[in-house]
């Protein structure tokens, strides 16, 4: 079964026809930000997907991730499939509505940027004004990312997640 592309205005005539739309977006994302109705099925939790032959309307936050997936998340329906052109960005710029919690933490890959940005700025900076030892910093930071990609386990995702300004969002 094949997805098709709509525009942000067609996916709302279709859910209030009674199709389902899901959200693809980590539980974290959700939280901080979803269109009204919307039902969080992770990506990676979408074979627990069940929508019998209702119609769904799949998006994410740019629309990338869900073109990407695109045949994993129609194999998962038998029912027919769309996906938001442009995502919840584009429903965003369409005027349509959002419902957002600015009181949740930031999404955790957020903050791992923010955080490594910070951690490899600081050590060029005073490996530049203090010591070159501090290069070091930048080079373990670096290095930390490069195991995180290579192997799906992020040590500084898993430390910010004890945090206490991330306990607000619910699993």
């Amino acid at each position: 079964m094949t997805m098709k592309c709509i525009a942000p205005a067609e996916a709302r005539d279709l859910i209030e026809r009674g199709a389902k739309l899901i959200d693809i977006r980590a539980r974290d994302e959700y939280a901080r930000e979803h269109i009204p109705g919307a039902v969080n099925v992770p990506l990676a939790e979408i074979d627990r997907l069940d929508v019998g032959d209702c119609p769904v309307v799949f998006h994410c936050r740019s629309g990338a991730r869900t073109e990407a997936n695109a045949a994993q998340l129609a194999a998962a329906t038998g029912a027919p499939c769309y996906m938001v052109e442009g995502g919840m960005d584009a429903w965003r710029r369409a005027g349509l509505a959002v419902k957002a919690d600015r009181h949740q933490p930031l999404e955790l890959m957020r903050q791992v940027q923010l955080v490594a940005g910070g951690l490899v700025l600081f050590g060029v900076v005073l490996g530049f004004l203090a010591s070159p030892g501090f290069f070091a910093l930048s080079a373990f930071v670096g290095s930390g990312l490069m195991f995180a990609g290579a192997t799906g386990w992020c040590g500084m995702a898993r430390l910010l997640r004890h945090m206490p300004w991330n306990r607000r969002m619910v699993a």
